[in-house]
């Protein structure tokens, strides 16, 4: 059942709005202008989102609302409509993206309060949300991949924000060029899944209709539909940093902080996973395919919990965490747990933003240091961003009844449920990892003895209450925010999974639960892993600090590779970038310089040559030029006479 309503078009428009009235406010060097059109569009956005949520809800289970904007592509068979949809998975990505965004926004008042390029900075951030909303919003895979492409572009213009720095400046380079390397494979994909549905009658690359027939296509073409979800994979590890497309995000922590908040935690980097969900029946067809998410997911958590341990700079951990919990995610997808994911989505954008918020206001107070071993003993400076970050810290370690504690045991549930039991295994040695290297941040940065410098430490203050009540509220929604999916069982159980369900695809067999005994034999496992996690961090940060030396001192070859992230950056570099910067190379001054220009300069010289011959005929004397006509006429004369 659809509902038609002109409603939806204005949760994009609004952003767009901001984005001129930001570019206007550049122009004019009017900062206040830029600071109030900027969060209110978000906020607007935000109350007509609701209003929509709203008259969703009003409508019968499985309902959704459609707004047709006008035909975008009529082309032959092919027809894309500018269409836009709100069903309940749109629902909660819309709430998540203008919700925390507005926070964020917020947020930004006060951090990028003395940046003089302020209002090109939320032209940016309003031009982002437009993109996202786009993207979730979108009713077919080419509208999507406008939403897709935009919050690309708005990586590489927020993160290379303060591109006078050439580090800063690469690192936005490098989020782009990864980001194209994932969509070339996500669009091959999607041409590839069109002229499949046109083979089978149905031209189309609505979401609606793509899913509608998911269960046909997995029937007639299992292989196509392998290759094509497998593509669309390709894209999704792009965007969502996953194995082995991971590499730019670390990198892009260069942008402002509100810019890993909101861009690199809440939202665009779930763009991958919101897009394997939107497309959770078609995927159902390709079990393969869905096994692979699943091992990508479960190493890709692993392995950058690993690097995280080893971290010291704050947002850098925060990063890693990032890639780790995004792992988590893709692990649910290939689980089937479609709706696990999606919660897992949620909660993070609570917590995850105001980690990055609260590493923020320490850089406030800290003034710029992000090095957790030259902080310490924040905690009576700092008190709101101590008390905040601690919060944020226990939901994501999955301490019990907090957000991240439902998201998380859900998800491991769901992996042991659909027999990925190394998946889930390293999924539950990733949830002690992930206790440990986030309460390590945390003590070293509040707890403890100061280790800041004294010129520092005389201004060490609090951030203003523009900065900390975001943090507050992300706060609660981190308490908070999980009760909406507890176990079976429990009170009113998974209403977050009942309310997703008729947006998204099942396995066969999902309907069957574990025993209460094994839920709670998995959530206890669980919680053990993650409060051995704060024990080890404990005891190595704060009761005993020289362990963790004594640790490094004993096996540096480990350390070592846990600080050089594996070499991963090293291989690309040997692998990809030396030898395309060879080809180059060979390219520029054999087959440009030799070939190209010596053909193009060879023909400027003979035409150079030819007119410089000529222009010796061009004499100006008219006898010179009478003689030249008598033998010209001797010799007509000859031609004729000889035929």
């Amino acid at each position: 059942m659809t509902v038609e309503t002109s409603l939806l078009r204005w949760i994009i428009l609004l952003p767009l709005v901001g984005v001129a009235l930001c570019t206007i406010a550049a122009a004019r060097g009017n900062r206040r202008l830029a600071r109030a059109a900027a969060p209110g569009v978000v906020l607007l956005a935000f109350f007509v989102s609701v209003a929509a949520v709203a008259q969703l809800w009003g409508q019968a289970e499985g309902a959704a609302l459609v707004d047709r904007v006008y035909t975008w592509i009529p082309a032959g068979p092919l027809r894309i409509d500018v269409s836009l949809r709100v069903d309940a998975l749109t629902s909660v990505m819309i709430l998540i993206v203008t919700g925390v965004g507005f926070l964020i926004h917020l947020y930004s008042l006060g951090y990028m309060h003395d940046d003089p390029d302020e209002a090109r900075f939320f032209a940016y951030l309003n031009l982002f949300m437009a993109s996202m909303l786009i993207l979730v919003l979108g009713d077919s895979l080419p509208l999507l991949f406008v939403g897709w492409e935009g919050v690309g572009l708005c990586s590489y213009l927020l993160i290379g924000f303060w591109y006078t720095n050439p580090d800063y400046a690469d690192a936005g380079r490098k989020a782009f060029v990864a980001n194209r390397v994932g969509d070339a494979a996500f669009l091959v994909g999607m041409f590839l899944l069109f002229w499949t549905m046109a083979d089978a009658g149905k031209p189309s690359l609505e979401f609606s209709e793509v899913n509608g027939m998911a269960a046909a296509l997995g029937e007639k073409s299992p292989q196509i539909v392998t290759a094509v979800c497998l593509l669309l994979l390709i894209g999704a590890t792009g965007k969502s940093a996953q194995i082995p497309l991971f590499v730019w995000l670390p990198d892009a922590m260069a942008g402002p902080t509100p810019v890993s908040a909101l861009i690199h935690a809440a939202t665009m980097v779930t763009a991958g996973v919101y897009m394997i969900a939107r497309l959770s029946p078609l995927y159902v067809q390709a079990p393969e395919a869905l096994e692979i998410v699943a091992w990508i997911g479960a190493l890709t958590s692993f392995f950058a919990a690993t690097i995280a341990v080893v971290q010291r700079d704050l947002k850098k951990i925060l990063a890693y965490s990032t890639i780790s919990q995004l792992g988590y995610m893709f692990l649910a997808l290939g689980a089937g747990v479609f709706h696990a994911a999606i919660f897992h989505v949620m909660t993070h954008a609570f917590f995850k933003a105001l980690l990055f918020l609260g590493a923020g206001s320490v850089m406030h107070a800290m003034g710029g240091e992000l090095d957790v071993y030259k902080m310490g003993g924040l905690k009576k400076k700092l008190p709101v961003t101590r008390r905040t970050f601690l919060v944020g810290t226990m939901a994501i370690a999955g301490v019990p009844l907090l957000s991240g504690f439902f998201s998380k045991d859900m998800i491991l549930e769901g992996a042991f449920a659909s027999h990925l039991y190394v998946p889930w295994v390293l999924g539950l040695i990733t949830a002690g990892l992930t206790a440990f290297y986030m309460f390590r941040a945390y003590f070293l940065v509040f707890e403890g003895k100061s280790r800041v410098d004294h010129e520092v430490e005389h201004h060490l203050h609090e951030s203003p209450p523009v900065m900390t009540f975001p943090l507050v509220v992300l706060a609660v929604l981190s308490v908070i925010g999980g009760y909406v999916g507890l176990p079976h069982g429990i009170l009113w159980g998974d209403a977050f999974g009942h309310y997703l369900a008729p947006s998204l695809g099942a396995l066969p067999g999902a309907g069957h639960h574990l025993s209460t005994a094994t839920i709670y034999t998995l959530m206890a496992l669980a919680t053990a892993a993650g409060l051995t996690g704060i024990w080890a961090a404990y005891v190595v940060y704060l009761r005993s600090p020289g362990t963790a030396d004594a640790a490094v001192e004993r096996a540096p070859g480990v350390f070592r590779v846990l600080w050089n992230k594996y070499y991963v950056d090293e291989l690309y570099d040997a692998v990809v970038l030396t030898p395309f910067a060879v080809v180059a190379n060979v390219c520029w001054k054999v087959i440009d310089n030799i070939f190209v220009e010596g053909l193009v300069n060879g023909t400027g010289a003979a035409v150079r040559g030819i007119g410089g011959a000529l222009r010796m005929l061009q004499t100006g004397n008219v006898q010179n030029y009478a003689l030249a006509m008598l033998v010209g006429a001797i010799g007509l004369l000859l031609f004729l006479a000889r035929g």
